[in-house]
């Protein structure tokens, strides 16, 4: 097996009870028959014995095999095996092979592509958060130690080459990699540009399709979209286009208050009331919010602008390689969602109480800025962007076609 990730996952180790997050909060964990079974042999006669039979119970869906059992919490939604100092009793006791597959990956995310294991980074992490963001060679992709690529059996299966649409996916992806990079226009104009090309291979390429000729008509297509003169062009168009800014802030807005109801997070919730705040408090329209963050979105671009365009595309390129479009019902679908959830972060970063801070005091050292979107990028993925009910939120939203990309467009105008 071969194995490669963006260097900020080779670089990545858990920094345990150092982390001001922890991942053993908040989430449903499955435990697949195996590992159940053998946890319970490793704490036969012991003290814990007792405790996992207590704390793990069967799926209450009947699911088998991989969702088999269920790991318990505590009344403050921690996972009832995390220890005082904000460590995992069974690993230190046990091992890493006792744990279920999505604690010992976590944070890592693992996809096949052909022969190739993929290890990507949820940001979910607060410590995966900063690799991510704040190194300039974070997304270089390289080569890996097949070790760092833990339990790759469980990575997911994306291009099969059964059909025109995984065999090409490949292609696909490293043509929008390439695209996002293109910083000769401005990354909001790389996203148009993104979405203009999804709108045009989706006459012929989408899932299921067996067009012998879509090899032929994506190639030209794609080198369409490495043309400098079509990207200007498209940035000019993007430019020109005029669009209410109320929306976005309705549709930002609407995202935070809807998960705000269903996260009991102290963290999530703390910094959640003080950007609505920020923002004008519960009762100001998305018109008169819109021109605060206008106004703030100015105002950093001209104090770190260089700064905040790399968290961004950071994101963007980290989300191409975590999420295989593959997954989504069409290309356009795929990069609508990537546009909402760039953004969910972006409302949230401008209307963090250090960066409003920041804005009122220009003097303010880059590192408060970047803790802050640390903690803005971290908290969304962690709370918002995998969340099913986001999901179903973005899938009502995107519509399909082009009204897909017409609503990609309100989206693009307010980064």
């Amino acid at each position: 097996m071969t194995a490669s990730a963006p260097r900020y996952m080779a670089r990545f180790r858990c920094i345990a009870e150092a982390c001001e997050d922890t991942c053993c909060a908040g989430l449903t964990v499955p435990i697949s028959e195996s590992r159940w079974s053998l946890l319970r042999q490793k704490v036969a006669g012991s003290p814990d014995e007792a405790r996992v039979a207590a704390l793990i119970s069967p799926n209450p869906e009947g699911a088998t095999g991989q969702q088999a059992g269920i790991l318990g919490k505590r009344a403050d939604g921690h996972c009832a095996f995390l220890d005082e100092a904000k460590l995992c009793s069974l690993q230190r006791r046990y091992g890493e092979a006792v744990l279920p597959d999505g604690c010992s990956v976590f944070p890592r995310v693992l996809t096949r592509w052909g022969a190739q294991v993929e290890m990507a980074g949820s940001l979910a992490c607060p410590e995966t958060a900063r690799l991510c963001l704040l190194a300039e060679d974070a997304l270089v992709r390289e080569p890996v130690p097949e070790e760092q690529a833990l339990r790759p059996q469980v990575a997911r299966q994306v291009a099969a080459g059964d059909d025109a649409w995984t065999a090409h996916a490949d292609t696909v992806r490293e043509a929008m990699l390439r695209l996002l990079a293109r910083r000769e226009v401005p990354f909001a104009a790389r996203l148009f540009a993104l979405g203009r090309m999804a709108l045009g291979l989706g006459d012929f390429y989408f899932p299921g399709t067996t067009d012998d000729a879509a090899g032929e008509r994506l190639t030209t297509l794609l080198r369409e979209y490495e043309s400098g003169e079509t990207l200007a062009s498209l940035h000019a168009q993007l430019e020109a286009l005029e669009l209410p800014g109320g929306p976005w802030a309705g549709i930002c807005g609407a995202v935070l208050r809807s998960r705000e109801a269903a996260v009991s997070s102290p963290r999530f919730l703390s910094l959640m009331h003080a950007v609505r705040a920020s923002y004008g408090g519960a009762d100001t329209s998305p018109d008169d919010a819109w021109r605060l963050h206008a106004a703030r979105r100015s105002a950093l671009e001209s104090l770190h602008g260089e700064r905040v365009h790399q968290y961004f595309l950071h994101h963007a390129l980290n989300h191409v390689l975590r999420h295989p479009f593959t997954e989504a019902p069409s290309l356009l679908n795929a990069v609508f969602l990537l546009v909402l959830r760039a953004s969910v972060v972006r409302w949230v970063l401008l209307g963090h109480p250090a960066v409003v801070a920041l804005l009122d005091a220009p003097g303010t050292p880059e590192a408060a800025l970047d803790a802050a979107a640390v903690e803005a990028f971290q908290v969304v993925a962690k709370h918002v962007e995998q969340a099913p009910t986001f999901l179903d939120f973005a899938r009502g939203l995107a519509g399909e076609g082009p009204e897909t990309f017409a609503r990609l467009l309100i989206l693009v105008k307010g980064l």
